[in-house]
């Protein structure tokens, strides 16, 4: 589901984001400059309007700087591939925007006394840092782990629509969307670790 969902999500917004970083190249900015400014409104987006309840607001923000993932990597493919500070950079920053999303979301449903939903809320930023973690090491340690029903993507996606679906009056959209979100997090985690795991007993049979 990830893959189908992103590679259709990147051929839909290619005619849109290619002029974009072609004409920031063309003014001098870098695709790391484009990598803090979609952190930083990300921030603004999570804090500014999430966490005062601003949901929907807050949600298409968050959107909307997120899709700085499509655009710096575009402009790191045009200027010749990514270096390994912004591939380092990039991922960094990836983890503030999601701790800063679920943060000001937990922040809210506490503010609410939706305590079921803060539960939530904070399993989907373990299980999400979760899943980051167990690719990044899997990859340094020699090994592919390209897989999973909850990649970045989703994860923003599916709290982006319960948020904005609870701003539009469903008052427990917010926190059904983060138990599914935390369900679909936890069994990626699993399918990570398990397709590394097969991995290592092929090379250990080797």
């Amino acid at each position: 589901m990830a893959k189908i969902f992103q590679v259709t999500a990147r051929a839909g917004m290619t005619r849109v984001v290619e002029p974009i970083a072609r004409g920031l190249l063309r003014a001098g900015v870098s695709p790391n400059a484009v990598t803090v400014t979609g952190t930083v409104g990300v921030l603004v987006g999570a804090f500014g309007f999430g966490a005062r309840g601003h949901l929907v607001a807050g949600a298409l923000i968050v959107t909307v700087f997120a899709l700085t993932d499509l655009l710096d990597g575009t402009m790191a493919r045009m200027s010749g591939g990514s270096t390994r500070f912004g591939a380092f950079l990039d991922s960094s920053m990836d983890r503030v925007a999601d701790s800063a999303v679920f943060g000001a979301v937990a922040y809210w449903l506490a503010t609410q006394q939706q305590y079921s939903g803060v539960a939530a809320a904070l399993v989907c930023l373990a299980a999400g840092g979760l899943v980051s973690y167990v690719k990044a090491r899997a990859e340094g340690l020699g090994m592919t782990c390209n897989v999973g029903i909850a990649e970045r993507t989703e994860r923003l996606l599916i709290v982006g629509v319960g948020g904005v679906l609870t701003g539009v009056g469903l008052d427990r959209a917010l926190e059904v969307a983060l138990w599914l979100l935390a369900a679909v997090s936890i069994f990626t985690v699993g399918q990570r670790m398990a397709h590394v795991y097969r991995q290592a007993q092929r090379v250990g049979a080797e």
